[in-house]
């Protein structure tokens, strides 16, 4: 079962500066980039379970293919949702990718 995916509103300034860094680096990585963050979510709201838990507030990461990003995210069964909380480097501020 598919499940209806919100983001948090930061997740779009996440995808801008990450977009932005590597259309600086080479041109179309960044749109590369936004494929692969897009193929990993649809993993995700497809089989939201089969990544995992990694916080006690219930978050759970999924490692994008390629780049050195996870998609924070959690799970809400009764209601059919993941809500998509980050798109976090995996080197850049590791206490900072569970927002509130």
């Amino acid at each position: 079962m598919i499940y209806k995916t919100e983001f948090h509103e930061d997740v779009a300034h996440d995808y801008k500066e990450a977009y932005t860094w590597y259309e600086k680096q080479k041109e179309g990585l960044g749109n590369r980039f936004l494929e692969a963050v897009k193929r990993k979510i649809e993993q995700i709201s497809e089989r939201p379970e089969s990544f995992s838990q990694k916080s006690r507030k219930g978050y759970r990461e999924a490692k994008v293919d390629i780049f050195p990003y996870l998609i924070i995210y959690k799970v809400y069964k009764q209601t059919k949702k993941i809500f998509i909380n980050s798109v976090h480097h995996e080197k850049k501020h590791p206490k900072r990718k569970f927002r509130n």
